[in-house]
């Protein structure tokens, strides 16, 4: 029983990594839907009775990093 518990358990966090999978492609390939995602999110943390501190950031900001780091990886420099 606890054998067959472990299996339906494994299973669900695969359906559960393959759905956070194909959500991350879709957020990827629409810079917006990402943006949009943000702003629903702080509406909820903002509809909640919490002390919830929320630093604004541009969603974009880690695009601009990575491409820093692959600079920086491959031996280059930033640009400006």
């Amino acid at each position: 029983r606890e054998r067959r518990a472990k299996v339906i358990n494994a299973e669900g966090e695969q359906q559960a990594a393959q759905k956070l999978l194909e959500a991350a492609e879709v957020l990827s390939r629409v810079p917006e839907a990402m943006q949009l995602r943000y702003l629903a999110t702080l509406s909820v943390i903002g509809t909640q009775n919490n002390s919830t501190i929320v630093f604004p950031f541009p969603t974009d900001l880690g695009r601009t990093l990575s491409s820093v780091v692959d600079g920086l990886r491959s031996g280059g420099g930033t640009e400006r």
